[in-house]
C-alpha cells in the first residue's frame, strides 16, 4: 500500500526550515588585522622615505649664511673712522663677503701703517683659515703680474714662506663689467696650504684681498673660500 502523506509533517518542516537561524559574518581574523597594519606601516614608512629623499643633501643645507663688509682703506692716520656721521658703507671702497660666524680682527694703527693691513676676519675654529685686505697708495696701474706677487711678499712673511714652499703658482686675469683689470693668484704650499689672492689698482691704491686655508680647511670649505675670494672688489 503506498504511503500516506501528512499535510502535517509537511508542515512541519517547512515551519522548522524558515526558523532556523541566518549564518552571521565571522569577524576578521586576527592574522588579517596583522597584515593590515603592517601594510599601513610600510606605506607610512615609504611616505617618510620619499620625503627624506626630496629634501636638500645636508651639504647644501649646511652652507653658510654671508654678510658684506665694507671696506674704507683709511689710512693709518685717520685710523678708527673718520668721525662725524659718516658710515662705513658711506665712505667705503671695497667690499667682499663674509661667512656668519667668522670673527674680525681688530687692526692696529702700528699695522695699518707698516703692512697696508686694513681689514681681517677668521674662523674661530680655526684661526689660520682667514681672509684679509692690504693697500699700498700711490700706485696707478698694475705692473707685470709677475712682479706684483714678489712686491706683496715684501711685507708679508706668511706669503713669503708660502712662495718659496709652492708646489704650483696658478695666475689669471680678469676684468669686472666696468672693465677694470684684477690679478688672480692660487697658490698651493708644499703641505696642500691654500692662498688665493686677487689684486688691482683703483683711486690711486694698490688694493690685495687674500684668503687663506690649511690643507684640512681648503678640502673641506673649497666651495665657500673660493666664493669669498670672488666676492672680492672695489666699490
Amino acid at each position: 500500500m503506498a504511503a500516506a502523506f501528512s499535510p502535517c509533517t509537511a508542515v512541519l518542516s517547512s515551519s522548522a526550515s524558515s526558523n532556523s537561524p541566518k549564518p552571521t559574518s565571522k569577524p576578521p581574523h586576527p592574522v588579517s588585522l596583522r597584515l593590515r597594519s603592517l601594510s599601513s606601516a610600510a606605506a607610512a614608512a615609504a611616505a617618510a622615505a620619499a620625503v627624506v629623499l626630496a629634501s636638500p643633501p645636508a651639504a647644501v643645507a649646511d652652507s653658510p649664511a654671508f654678510r658684506l663688509y665694507y671696506g674704507t682703506a683709511a689710512s693709518a692716520a685717520n685710523y678708527g673712522g673718520y668721525g662725524g656721521n659718516s658710515s662705513k658703507k658711506d665712505s667705503a671702497e671695497y667690499t667682499y663677503e663674509v661667512p656668519e660666524g667668522w670673527a674680525e680682527r681688530l687692526v692696529s694703527k702700528v699695522e695699518k701703517g707698516t703692512n697696508g693691513t686694513d681689514s681681517e676676519f677668521y674662523n674661530p675654529k680655526k684661526r689660520s683659515e682667514k681672509e684679509y685686505l692690504t693697500f699700498l697708495s700711490g700706485f696707478r696701474s698694475l705692473a707685470p703680474v709677475d712682479a706684483v706677487l714678489g712686491n706683496l711678499a715684501l711685507s708679508d712673511v706668511n706669503l713669503q714662506d708660502l712662495i718659496g714652499s709652492a708646489e704650483s703658482v696658478k695666475t689669471t686675469e680678469r676684468r669686472s663689467e666696468s672693465g677694470q683689470l684684477y690679478y688672480v693668484y692660487e697658490i698651493e704650499g708644499a703641505g696642500g696650504a691654500h692662498s688665493l689672492i686677487s689684486v688691482t689698482c683703483a683711486r690711486n691704491k694698490l688694493y690685495a684681498h687674500f684668503v687663506n686655508a690649511p690643507k684640512p680647511e681648503w678640502d673641506r670649505d673649497e666651495a665657500v673660500l673660493r666664493r669669498i675670494h670672488e666676492s672680492f672688489t672695489t666699490i
